[in-house]
């Protein structure tokens, strides 16, 4: 059975603007749209408006809070992870997540867009984060989920091929190794067919 992606989503805390929260909110009911799961921080500003879209939709929302009170979730997480591991707990958000929206935040939002690119987490930022270069923008919470969504499966697609390889024991091949040379092995003369002339 394939696994949901599961969509993280970023931003600002409780001093996020009017505009960031209706499109956080905007941002988790397209994730619910798509039968995705939305990850987050837990708490409040654009992590407490996108689980609520979300979980109005009917999808499943995850906070990853960073101690060990349960009960700091906002109402709209149905599954509260109390690491208690403070600002670190970052990480965990966008390492659990297949892709990430990124809405405009401050220092927090910007770490976890650090980490995002720092392990190949896919990135979508939202009217937001300009001057970051390498990540895709959207202008519309449709947009955004959308290409988060669609690259996400195109990551899991390559992981999937990956995995399979590597179970069926096949390595990569370089462009110039010959099919029956050793990652480690230098072409050898005795190994060229007879009758060739070099």
């Amino acid at each position: 059975m394939l696994r949901r992606p599961a969509i993280a989503v970023i931003g600002g805390g409780d001093g996020a603007s009017v505009e960031v929260l209706e499109l956080a909110h905007k941002v988790g009911a397209e994730i619910g749209a798509h039968g995705a799961t939305l990850i987050c921080g837990g708490r409040g500003g654009v992590m407490e408006a996108a689980a609520r879209g979300a979980f109005e939709r009917g999808a499943h929302t995850i906070g990853i809070l960073p101690g060990y009170d349960h009960s700091a979730a906002n109402p709209h997480i149905e599954f509260a992870i109390a690491t208690g591991i403070g600002e670190a707990r970052n990480a965990v958000v966008i390492g659990s997540a297949d892709a990430v929206v990124a809405l405009a935040g401050e220092g927090g939002t910007l770490s976890e867009i650090g980490f995002a690119l720092k392990i190949g987490r896919p990135l979508v930022a939202l009217r937001a984060w300009p001057q970051i270069e390498g990540i895709e923008h959207a202008d519309d919470p449709e947009a955004a989920v959308g290409e988060a969504i669609r690259m996400a499966r195109l990551a899991a697609a390559r992981q999937a091929r990956k995995s399979r390889r590597s179970r069926m024991g096949v390595q990569d091949q370089r462009p110039d190794q010959r099919l029956d040379q050793k990652p480690d092995q230098t072409p050898n003369i005795k190994d060229e067919p007879k009758g060739l002339k070099s």
